[in-house]
């Protein structure tokens, strides 16, 4: 039995349905506010709980062989990163821990090593994954670089106004992992003896240029871009003017931030043991974009 956290976001569903395509039994961990109707129909057992709760997550864990960590926080998610990429996965260890869990595959983030003081997600992230690596549990660590996936409402935006924002360097480098790619090794961890125990670093096969993306948009719509490029500033602005009214966006902002001034790519050795390790050749995010848009 598998449990998956964050079953009903973009990962996660991509998640559960490789899984139910394999005839694996899983649990998905979700919110009654949710919508799990898709989940619940392709066969998964569906638990609803609060990451926030440890009995929940006790619960949960109850049975259950493997389990994948693919929740996150966001902007607007009650009590931010340090309830959910956090305390939440600390408790999810200790309840796989007490329940005798074989494996934990852990979604983390690319650079969650380097000491980005400013970015709640990334101190957190990495807070977990030593916790995680200390723990009595086997266990795999994806470090993933940007979603190919989150980048599909900036493709409408400009499928319908031909503009693009791009904040910062315009030469800053990213490798944006389909989504597709990071749910089958996700869904793959616990079963992979050349995953065991090891921390990956997860990237598409490009280290593209930020400035690049508006132009695959151009060729998938055949459409010149207008890009807007303010500076990192604007950010920094914006975070100033939120202080006075929310702080927690404020300080949220701070990854945001981060991830606009810092670039985020796997070394072509890093993506030679990821398709080695998985067996499988890394798609691009052209490749997923086109497979997705419908023109």
């Amino acid at each position: 039995m598998f449990l998956v956290t964050g079953a009903t976001g973009g990962l996660g569903r991509r998640i559960l349905r490789l899984l139910h395509e394999q005839n694996q039994p899983v649990r998905a961990f979700v919110q009654l506010s949710s919508r799990y109707g898709e989940l619940e129909h392709r066969g998964a057992e569906i638990f609803i709980g609060d990451l926030q709760s440890e009995r929940d997550l006790q619960q949960a864990c109850k049975g259950v062989q493997f389990v994948i960590s693919a929740h996150g926080s966001n902007a607007s998610s009650r009590g931010g990163a340090e309830a959910l990429d956090y305390r939440a996965n600390r408790d999810l260890i200790a309840a796989a821990q007490a329940a005798g869990v074989a494996h934990l595959t852990f979604i983390s983030v690319l650079g969650a090593d380097r000491g980005y003081e400013d970015a709640p997600v990334f101190k957190a992230k990495w807070a977990i994954e030593q916790q995680l690596a200390a723990s009595s549990l086997g266990f795999t660590i994806l470090r993933p670089s940007g979603f190919s996936s989150n980048l599909l409402p900036l493709a409408e935006q400009f499928r319908q106004t031909g503009i693009y924002l791009l904040v910062g360097d315009p030469q800053s480098r990213s490798s944006i992992i389909s989504t597709d790619d990071l749910a089958r090794m996700a869904a793959a961890s616990a079963t992979t003896p050349a995953a065991l125990n090891q921390t990956l670093a997860v990237g598409g096969p490009e280290a593209l240029q930020r400035q690049e993306i508006p132009q695959i948009f151009s060729r998938i719509f055949n459409s010149e871009p207008i890009v807007i490029n303010p500076p990192l500033m604007a950010i920094d602005g914006l975070r100033s003017l939120l202080g006075l009214v929310n702080p927690v966006a404020q300080t949220s902002l701070g990854t945001l931030r981060t991830l606009l001034a810092n670039e985020f790519f796997c070394k072509p050795a890093e993506l030679e043991i990821l398709e080695s390790t998985f067996g499988f050749q890394l798609e691009t995010l052209e490749a997923f974009l086109r497979r997705y848009i419908s023109l």
